[in-house]
């Protein structure tokens, strides 16, 4: 599985407006935002770079002001962490991510008051899913006008975008699939705003979202998880741990 994730990193990539090839690296690249989560760079399955490609791969970052950063899973291409670190690359973290399949798909059990999973369908809508996952996140990225283009872009370019919606209007939490490739697709950025949480909305979110995707023909969906709490949500829904993924970055 971890060749089939990496894989569908390069293809996800790709998929940025600017992309970059250095060597067995690929850097996408957004010019609308200088997040160091949007604009990274991941090698291909098997990569087993020079330090010339190393290099150039951090020229690509510095000539757009950018911190040189990658996220890959390190099974599927092991030369590359010792290339990184020989040229001054440092671990920023290491994730486990879970797997979900056809076979393993559980969806939440029907309540007196299910919720409703809607798919977002105008601006409102978008505004409102960006806002609530800046807050749900608690800062760590803020609303804009380039994060709501971007889950549109995700919804209509063959990703999806779900959400339920909150009492009084508005998003009460929400997520996002990016469109599959390589027969998989990655599910990012489960939200949920803090007075909702414990509701069970990130588990109808995360399972609505899945299904959708095999509905579409991906064989399998993985994520990361941020903490044991929601990796219960998520193994609750079907959900497995497959492997990790290793964040890499060079400072200064």
């Amino acid at each position: 599985m971890d060749s089939n994730v990496q894989s569908f990193a390069v293809a996800n990539l790709r998929r940025r407006p600017v992309v970059v090839q250095a060597g067995g690296f690929v850097a996408g690249f957004d010019p609308s935002t200088t997040s160091p989560y949007i604009n990274y760079a991941t090698p291909e399955p098997g990569a087993r770079p020079t330090s010339r490609d190393v290099a150039a791969l951090i020229e690509a970052f510095r000539d757009r002001g950018l911190k040189p950063r990658l996220e890959f899973a390190p099974d599927a291409a092991p030369d590359v962490e010792p290339a990184l670190r020989a040229a001054g690359f440092t671990v920023e973290e290491v994730h486990e991510y879970l797997v979900c399949t056809p076979a393993t798909l559980t969806m939440p059990p029907a309540t007196a008051a299910p919720l409703l999973v809607e798919t977002p369908s105008t601006d409102e809508d978008y505004a409102s899913i960006d806002g609530a996952l800046a807050e749900a996140f608690s800062g760590e990225f803020a609303s804009s006008p380039e994060g709501v283009a971007r889950l549109r872009r995700t919804q209509e370019n063959g990703g999806a975008v779900r959400f339920v919606r909150a009492p009084g209007g508005g998003c009460a939490g929400g997520a996002s699939c990016s469109a599959p490739a390589v027969g998989t697709s990655e599910l990012a950025g489960v939200g949920t705003r803090p007075a909702f949480r414990g509701r069970g909305i990130a588990a109808s979110v995360t399972a609505a979202l899945t299904e959708t995707m095999f509905a579409q023909g991906a064989q399998s969906v993985w994520l990361e998880y941020s903490g044991e709490g929601s990796r219960r949500v998520y193994e609750r829904v079907g959900y497995k741990p497959q492997g990790t993924r290793l964040y890499m970055a060079l400072e200064g």
